[in-house]
């Protein structure tokens, strides 16, 4: 089953269910997914890969939009916000932690015989390769810049 499909299934319980706040970011997961699809042209379906990057913009557009509510004491806007993330996020697959991405940054460090910062798109484009969709950019770059210097 395609993430298309399987964001409708999921609208059509929030809609039975009246659940507004999944149903708005369900509804924006298939906006969004429906826009990449008009944007490649005649291409009918997104790969997976590209599936996963437009779930994680959609988590980190909601999580930024929360930590900004969060500074100017808006919870009242935070919340919807970080509910939002909750839903998006049921449809990437399992985030590592920061050990196993260590494991792999430290791997791919020796294999590039990095040595430096100089070194750190080298080993980000391996590492982000590798670990798409899987973890978040920021936290692959934090590790990557703390091994490295």
């Amino acid at each position: 089953m395609s993430l298309q499909e399987k964001v409708m299934e999921a609208m059509k319980v929030a809609m039975k269910s009246k659940d507004t706040q999944s149903l708005e970011a369900l509804r924006a997961v298939k906006s969004a997914l429906l826009l990449a699809q008009t944007e490649t042209g005649s291409k009918k379906e997104l790969s997976e890969a590209e599936e996963m990057k437009l779930l994680q913009k959609q988590v980190k557009q909601r999580k930024d939009s929360a930590a900004i509510y969060q500074e100017q004491g808006r919870s009242d806007l935070a919340e919807p916000e970080m509910a939002q993330a909750k839903i998006i996020e049921q449809f990437l697959p399992q985030q590592m932690s920061e050990e196993d991405i260590i494991v792999i940054v430290d791997r791919i460090i020796a294999e590039t015989e990095a040595s430096g910062m100089a070194d750190m798109g080298k080993v980000m484009g391996a590492v982000s390769t590798e670990l798409a969709g899987k973890a978040d950019g920021k936290t692959i770059s934090t590790i990557v810049k703390s091994r490295l210097s």
